[in-house]
């Protein structure tokens, strides 16, 4: 069982090159919903994320996560 905020290393594909992404579960399925919602495949948004980073592609996507979020209109608790 994965604990939350538990960091995982997925192997993922990214512009046709294999890799690695460490990332939250949490960010993970975010990920994957966005993807599915998109109609493309994890590895394909991953492709696109990666091309307009300026740091490591795991950051990256924490931070498409949090700004797709933000852009959905979602409150946050605080």
């Amino acid at each position: 069982m994965v604990k939350r905020g538990e960091i995982q290393k997925r192997s993922v594909i990214v512009s046709g090159h294999a890799t690695s992404i460490s990332i939250e579960t949490e960010f993970w399925d975010i990920l994957k919903d966005i993807a599915a919602h998109k109609g493309v495949s994890i590895n394909y948004l991953l492709s696109e994320i990666d091309v307009g980073r300026t740091n490591n592609l795991s950051s990256a996507a924490r931070v498409y996560v949090l700004k797709y979020v933000i852009s959905k209109g979602q409150k946050f608790d605080t």
